[in-house]
């Protein structure tokens, strides 16, 4: 494939180089067919191993078609650790190879939503405190949130003083939502560059402002699930999109699509907005809060097919209370004011904003939306509402607009490219062509790797850990010296797990998720070889490990979604409707990339060797095990306990 003069080929090989590495095994392969994909117009999806390099294999043609259609091509990833990796290394190393080439040092940015960026209007003149005041930070409360504040606004002005970027991910050690709250704004809330005091120092405007003219505009799944759903212009034009970690897209996007409602932020919305709109229409709107937490309690917990009539009456009341309060802010919209007292407006608009839309949403409670009540730790009681599938939004607004690469380690599951497919709307009539790729791995899996399945244990049941799993989790670890990732399928599950292996194996040093952030969990578990880590969903993707750190994954039972999940049960129970099988459909699926991804911890690099234990016996005994194992790495299989721990005992020798 060839984009000027510059061919792929050529361009890749010069940033190969320039990153001090080789082409890899199907490195080269990709790059061909992205590049052929987005000179066609046509949309491509790629399975590409950890080790293939796809991260150049995407990026070299994506600059070329930049050059050539003067236009950037937008780059969106799930995870802070691969933004980094783009940013620091992979496209510095491929400017700097394409500089000679192209007769230009080509440019790229990081662009993500407003809320991720420390706003100085807010770190210098306060934020909102429940009345709609602003509350200047010297003026919070003594505490861990006062002192995470603190810390937050220090740091922004340091960034604006060295021309850093202000951007969340580059604060260290991170501080909490609720904390990071208080030094930003939503788009929503901004009052805007021309109108904001500090507006030609602010980092959002300064991070856009850079990416207008990039070639490349790496950014996150969120913000381009905004820009493709919600109408928002908040990335540069373009007709290109490569989604990286595209197993991730639909879960992403159904978040983003997620909406929630309680008690607590309509009292808030109803406070704040007092100041700035007729005092009875906020006190309509507090008074219908009020009724919404007392239908709330009567309400079942999980998944309405139907809305309780007492809910609905509340909602009802609750949307109309919120409409007149959004009259009263749209009275006063040309009204000149102060900079303060604008950004109070806005923050408290926004709110009335977020409660009046979720309201009419749910009152609507239309067939493409699953509702259910859930109690939160925080908040108390809520209702929320999700998409029954993001499928048709992704084919008319992403897949519909743009030609689209889509790439991950694991988006072929069960042997097929159709589940994901499937999840990005193209399927069925009328669907976009796409064409697929499995450059497979450079990973010899069969020599490498084992996977175990511990055949002879119980099947597993609802009452915690069963004896047996612990016992052979003791005994796999204990041959192993430790080095051994646990992923469980809850934080109790991972808890129990922690506190039978400390008793019993006083000598490993084992660290359980809730013990640190996990950032300094994971640090540790790689410095010292062996030490273990159990932990839940978080940690069955995006751990990086290579090396004798770890040796042995342990995965407790198949990761299904719990029967009662809402939207999970309600998508499986539309396919069924549908006449399909819900269960393969949704469950399977579901587990079969949870698998994937967490059997993938264990091989990183070319030298790494262990061991993936599933202590599940269905992944052999079940219909369904069939499916689920061709999802995985194909590592060398056996069920025979013996010869596993043989295995782990040698390896822990010569490590």
């Amino acid at each position: 494939m060839k984009e000027g003069d510059v061919t792929v080929e050529k361009l890749l090989t010069a940033a190969v180089g320039a990153v001090g590495g080789a082409e890899r095994p199907g490195q080269v392969e990709m790059a061909e067919a992205v590049g052929e994909a987005v000179t066609e117009g046509k949309h491509l999806l790629v399975q590409a191993g950890t080790g293939t390099g796809k991260s150049l294999a995407y990026l070299v043609p994506s600059l070329l078609h930049a050059d050539a259609s003067d236009g950037p091509v937008i780059v969106a990833t799930a995870t802070l650790a691969l933004q980094a990796q783009l940013v620091d290394r992979d496209l510095p190393a491929l400017a700097k190879a394409a500089e000679p080439l192209l007769g230009r040092l080509p440019k790229w940015a990081t662009l993500k939503g407003r809320a991720n960026y420390a706003c100085l209007h807010r770190v210098r003149d306060g934020a909102p405190d429940d009345q709609g005041e602003l509350v200047p930070v010297e003026e919070l409360s003594a505490g861990k949130l006062g002192a995470e504040v603190l810390r937050a606004r220090e740091w922004a002005e340091e960034q604006a003083a060295s021309a850093g970027t202000g951007d969340r991910d580059k604060l260290e050690p991170g501080v909490s939502d609720r904390a990071w709250a208080q030094v930003s704004v939503s788009s929503r809330e901004c009052l805007g560059a021309t109108r904001c005091p500090y507006g030609s120092e602010c980092f959002a405007e300064v991070a856009r402002a850079r990416s207008d003219g990039a070639d490349v505009v790496v950014t996150n799944h969120a913000l381009l699930a905004i820009d493709a759903l919600e109408g928002l212009p908040v990335l540069p034009d373009h007709d290109v999109v490569v989604v990286d970690e595209a197993h991730e897209l639909a879960a992403r996007v159904t978040s983003v699509a997620t909406a929630d409602l309680w008690p607590g932020v309509i009292d808030r919305a109803a406070v704040r907005s007092r100041v700035h709109v007729d005092d009875g229409d906020a006190e309509e709107l507090r008074a219908a809060g009020e009724h919404l937490r007392q239908a709330l309690l009567d309400a079942p917990v999980g998944r309405l097919d139907a809305v309780p009539e007492r809910l609905l009456t509340a909602l009802v009341e609750l949307r109309d209370a919120a409409r007149a309060v959004q009259s009263g802010f749209t009275k006063s919209a040309r009204e000149e004011r102060a900079a303060d007292v604008e950004a109070s407006r806005r923050a408290a608009k926004t709110m009335v904003d977020d409660v009046f839309g979720t309201a009419e949403r749910l009152v609507a409670n239309t067939e493409h939306d699953v509702l259910w009540v859930e109690d939160r730790e925080r908040v108390g009681r809520s209702l929320r509402v999700a998409p029954l599938s993001v499928a048709g939004l992704l084919r008319e607004r992403l897949f519909g607009q743009n030609t689209v690469v889509a790439t991950s380690a694991t988006l072929e599951l069960g042997g097929s490219f159709d589940a994901a497919a499937g999840a990005f709307g193209l399927q069925g009539e009328g669907a976009p062509a796409w064409t697929s790729l499995d450059v497979g791995s450079p990973f010899d899996y069969g020599k490498q790797g084992i996977l175990y399945v511990a055949r002879d244990l119980p099947l597993p049941g609802r009452d915690g850990l069963r004896p047996e799993v612990v016992d052979m989790l003791v005994e796999l670890m204990a041959a192993a010296g430790g080095r051994t990732l646990g992923l469980f399928s809850s934080r109790r599950a991972a808890q129990e797990a922690a506190e039978a292996v400390r008793k019993r194996l006083p000598d490993i040093p084992l660290l359980c998720q809730g013990d640190d952030v996990v950032a300094t969990l994971l640090r540790t578990f790689a410095a010292d070889e062996k030490t273990s880590l159990f932990g839940t969903l978080s940690l069955w993707q995006g751990v990086d490990v290579p090396g004798g750190a770890c040796q042995l994954v342990v995965i407790d039972r198949i990761p299904f979604p719990r029967p009662d999940e809402p939207l999970a049960s309600a998508r499986q129970r539309a396919v069924e409707k549908a006449g399909g099988n819900g269960f393969m459909s949704v469950a399977a699926t579901h587990a079969a990339l949870l698998l994937a991804q967490g059997a993938g911890r264990l091989i990183r690099r070319s030298s790494d060797r262990g061991v993936v234990a599933v202590l599940d016996p269905r992944l052999v005994t079940a219909r369904y095990g069939s499916y689920l194992r061709a999802s995985l790495p194909p590592m060398w299989f056996t069920t025979d306990q013996s010869v596993v721990v043989g295995a782990l005992r040698r390896l822990a020798t010569s490590a």
